[in-house]
């Protein structure tokens, strides 16, 4: 079960998380934020900025102020809002760049689709707090164009990247860590993400339309029905490429997918995916180490886990399992969701500097080679399960009152 102090001690981690960003993460020389924080605290101040960390303070921040009405984290969701307008979006060819430089000026201009995805969900996040009109015409013209170039019409789902104008691409790959395939998972997930925030605020029938498609595909290609995991690479046709499970994914796929379906106000796809959730719950739990943490992922195909714990596993998971223990009241997902917060308060939590490790190692020596701010060292998945799990939380609370 859960401890009394659990939902304190949440709430504190979420003001400590938020208190850091409002006082490292801001670039008072060159306008909107830093793009690189070692692990030790130092601040690399000509690295590169990247759409992701950008659109993922833009998100954080303006969720944070929903929650809160801190005027400071307004202040910090315009400076995100009018940093991505005037740097990062692509007035000639539309959409988004990848990334620029530390002075604002473009630098990688392909349209990765992931990038656009997620910068629909932060201004979708943005709108709903100021009703800025134009954050919300940006977001439906970045889908209008991931539907234009990226939809497949023939095998469903989406097309990773793009040239500066377009233009289809022989390096698809997200990162250096991964394939170079046509459809990932990945993508796809963050897709529905943004997606379903864009709903929540833009009742348009043909996005119902896409997101009922992306459930579609997630229900008949992405999950493995024989394992319950999610399958990570796939042509275009669908055919899988790759035997490694993401027990984060899985486990974050989970609460998505039932976002998703609430946000259509859909009960029959909520039902579908609530089953789906539980099923894949408990497929996750095949990575839980009686340590309490949650491993990186497990390549079927070489029998081998990846031993290391990154900080973002674990925030989804917490999140993931409180979702199952909503779905199906069993005692276990409690106890899993407090095993997993001991584990990170422990080894994740940077007690001396602030925010998270990226994460540690088998021996819990923390990984100091990796960011602490930086290209994919972002708020957005430890503030959010701050703020899910206390959302949850007050939930259940009135539920049994």
């Amino acid at each position: 079960m859960l401890s009394e102090s659990f939902k304190v001690e949440i709430q504190s981690e979420l003001d400590n998380i938020l208190k850091f960003w409002v006082l490292h993460s801001i670039d008072e020389e060159y306008g909107g934020f830093i793009g690189k924080m070692d692990s030790k605290g130092k601040i690399f101040q000509k690295s590169p900025k990247g759409a992701v960390l950008n659109a993922r303070i833009l998100w954080t921040f303006s969720a944070a102020f929903n929650e809160t009405n801190n005027l400071e984290y307004l202040e910090l969701a315009r400076r995100a809002y009018h940093y991505i307008q005037k740097c990062f979006r692509d007035n000639q060819y539309n959409g988004v760049f990848w990334s620029v430089d530390f002075q604002g000026n473009p630098l990688d201009t392909r349209k990765q689709i992931y990038g656009q995805a997620f910068t629909i969900y932060g201004l979708a996040e943005y709108y709903k707090i100021t009703k800025d009109l134009s954050a919300l015409q940006f977001a439906k013209e970045l889908f209008y164009f991931i539907e234009k170039y990226s939809f497949d019409p023939i095998n469903g789902g989406y097309l990773e990247a793009f040239a500066e104008n377009w233009e289809p691409l022989e390096d698809l790959r997200l990162s250096e860590k991964d394939r170079n395939d046509p459809k990932t998972m990945n993508t796809h997930l963050h897709i529905l993400e943004a997606y379903s925030k864009l709903y929540s605020v833009w009742k348009s029938d043909f996005l119902e339309s896409q997101i009922r498609k992306l459930l579609n595909v997630f229900s008949e290609k992405i999950i493995d029905k024989s394992t319950n995991h999610l399958q990570l690479f796939f042509d275009e046709k669908w055919k899988p490429q790759s035997a490694v499970i993401s027990f984060g994914h899985d486990i974050e796929a989970t609460w998505l997918f039932l976002e998703a379906a609430e946000t259509l106000n859909d009960d029959e796809l909520f039902k579908q995916f609530s089953s789906i959730a539980i099923k894949m719950a408990e497929a996750t739990k095949e990575g839980l180490q009686i340590d309490g943490s949650l491993l990186h992922e497990f390549d079927s195909s070489i029998n081998h886990f990846e031993t290391h714990r990154e900080w973002w596993v674990s925030a989804e998971a917490m999140v993931g399992f409180l979702n199952a223990y909503k779905i199906e009241p069993k005692a276990t997902y409690l106890s899993i969701v407090q095993d997993l917060w001991s584990f990170t308060k422990v080894n994740l939590i940077d007690q001396k500097q602030g925010e998270w490790f990226w994460g540690v190692f088998d021996d819990y020596s923390p990984m100091k080679d990796e960011d602490k701010i930086g290209f994919w060292k972002c708020p957005y998945h430890n503030a959010r399960a701050c703020m899910e799990i206390i959302r949850r939380l007050e939930i259940l609370e009135y539920a049994i009152s």
